[in-house]
């Protein structure tokens, strides 16, 4: 039983357990802005190399209602075909493949009600616009921000042409590009100023659903500059060839600056594991980051896909899609969290893997490594928060009985039952209103559970990349299984962030990212896409949907 000092004192258990955590307004922008808050002397060299720290700027315009941006880059032209530097020249056009790159975009997109389109002005851009813009009525905007970044002297040059002209100048461009100077100009820095400028004029278009179609350089610019990322990101965030890209925007306090979710990143016509290069390097390392399936829920669960339960029928379903998706690929290890329907979709991609080069009458099945990482088991830890929520209800209920009732009126032990299933009601219907995985969901928890899944991922972060570094293996594909939660936190960690930016990325079950590493497990990690559902089929997530009505949005 709880018991109680006094009728006319409330300490809501959770206050005790955890520190409610509030909606905080910090302005995250780019190391392109002018005035840098001072951050402490503690952090290391290391850790201020590769991240953004919080910079001070003009915010995000605000917006009245939640909208959605889907960007999306040009298909393939004749000089990506050629390899030759394009920058903000108009000389190139689509290729065949390219005009078929943006069909299959447009059929990506058929369905979605998009208010506006934007597009370069640079004709790959414009027309993999208007074939993805189709038969819509509203004319395509324009803006000359979105063209591709200016490289002034690089442009119209062959790869090797721009190495022998420009040497030293040409290394930087590959190796250090945000502080690449070209003929007066730091074009990358120029990149990000534009990118901020293009974000004004979007957000304050009055659609709710917004299509943007650019480039490479100009897309991860967007994208960066979204979620608060500096010009040190460049090259980071990959934009492939009819990529699409989707970043939430929900109405910040008082008319401040929105909250920003990067819904995911490069969903692309093409297998995003398909032997290809990262960075324009090609690589031989890669983790493939894949949430489990939907697994069944309780109706005490706050969170979906959390406790220890199987999957469902659907989780089922996705689980056996990621399989097939990863058939061509050679997987040497899958290490997933030791929660059940982690491991069940860990197994039906092991049988799948062990399977794929057994189909000749000689062949024999290959075996795959199986492990279990206790690190990636982070659904515990919401149920501290879970369970604190539940004790609370059941205290606030045992205090208005208290209150009105003499005590001595009732049995202990009947008193603790009732009030604990009329708590547990009273979740369930909380549970309801937060079942879905929206945007920005981890930024609803206290702050020492965010603290302790980015922790506790931190950990499995190192542990990954120890796997990955094995000498005897050239190519190393790692798979690792767990918590959509796990998996922000572990992208975080690649990018070098910090527990703030948790809520500024999402997953879904069954989804898979992909992180490249062209330079090895102790170089910075590439992400080549985020939250990718096309392989679901039917199953999948849509890429973006209609805001016809505000609460399904």
């Amino acid at each position: 039983m709880l018991a109680v000092s006094s009728p006319s004192v409330f300490v809501p258990i959770s206050d005790r357990l955890f520190k409610r955590r509030k909606p905080v307004v910090i302005v995250v922008r780019s190391s392109s802005s002018v005035q840098e808050i001072e951050i402490s002397s503690s952090s290391s060299s290391s850790e201020r190399d590769l991240s953004s720290e919080l910079f001070a700027s003009a915010p995000f315009p605000s917006i009245k209602e939640a909208k959605r941006v889907a960007l999306v880059r040009h298909g393939q032209s004749t000089w990506n075909a050629e390899g030759r530097i394009q920058g903000s020249s108009n000389h190139s056009v689509l290729t065949p493949k390219g005009e078929s790159q943006a069909e299959t975009a447009r059929q990506m997109l058929i369905d979605d009600n998009f208010d506006v389109c934007f597009s370069s002005p640079l004709s790959r851009s414009k027309r993999t616009a208007e074939i993805i813009w189709g038969t819509r009525k509203e004319e395509i905007v324009t803006e000359f921000d979105l063209r591709e970044i200016d490289l002034y002297s690089f442009q119209g040059l062959l790869k090797h042409e721009g190495k022998a002209k420009f040497g030293a100048a040409y290394r930087q461009w590959q190796v250090d590009a945000a502080n690449f100077n070209i003929d007066g100009h730091y074009p990358v820095r120029e990149l990000w100023a534009r990118a901020q400028s293009s974000w004004t004029k979007i957000l304050t278009h009055e659609g709710k659903s917004v299509l943007v179609v650019a480039h490479n350089a100009v897309n991860q610019a967007l994208v960066a500059t979204a979620i608060g990322l500096g010009t040190e990101y460049f090259r980071m965030l990959l934009q492939s060839n009819c990529g699409v890209s989707v970043l939430d925007f929900t109405p910040g306090p008082e008319g401040g600056s929105p909250y920003i979710c990067l819904n995911r990143l490069n969903q692309t016509p093409s297998s995003p594991v398909a032997v290809s290069s990262s960075s324009g390097r090609k690589t031989s390392k890669r983790i493939i980051l894949v949430c489990h399936g939907s697994s069944q829920m309780n109706r005490e669960d706050k969170i979906p896909c959390s406790g220890d339960k199987p999957m469902n029928m659907l989780g089922v379903i996705q689980s056996q899609k990621t399989a097939e998706l990863l058939l061509d690929l050679k997987v040497n290890c899958i290490i997933s969290s030791p929660k059940t329907a982690s491991v069940e979709t860990a197994v039906a991609i092991s049988k799948v893997q062990e399977a794929a080069d057994c189909l000749g009458a000689d062949c024999v099945p290959r075996y795959v490594d199986m492990k279990h990482l206790q690190d990636l088991d982070v659904e515990n830890i919401f149920q501290l928060s879970q369970k604190a929520r539940i004790l609370d209800l059941a205290f606030i209920c045992f205090q208005i009985k208290m209150k009105f009732e003499p005590f001595e009126a009732f049995n202990d032990t009947l008193l603790h039952q009732l009030e604990l299933t009329e708590s547990l009601e009273m979740a369930e219907q909380d549970a309801a209103i937060v079942s879905q995985l929206h945007p920005g969901w981890l930024n609803e928890f206290e702050d020492e559970i965010t603290t302790a899944v980015w922790d506790q991922s931190g950990n499995a972060w190192n542990s990954l990349l120890n796997e990955l570094i094995d000498d005897s293996e050239p190519h190393n594909i790692l798979v690792a299984v767990g918590h959509p939660a796990a998996h922000i936190a572990l992208m975080g960690h690649c990018l070098n962030l910090r527990r703030e930016w948790m809520g500024s990325f999402h997953l879904d079950a069954g989804s898979i990212s992909v992180i490249d590493f062209p330079d090895g497990p102790t170089g910075r990690g590439v992400i080549r896409c985020i939250n990718y559902t096309a392989h679901l089929g039917r199953w999948s997530i849509p890429i973006t949907r209609s805001t016809q009505d505000d609460e399904d949005f």
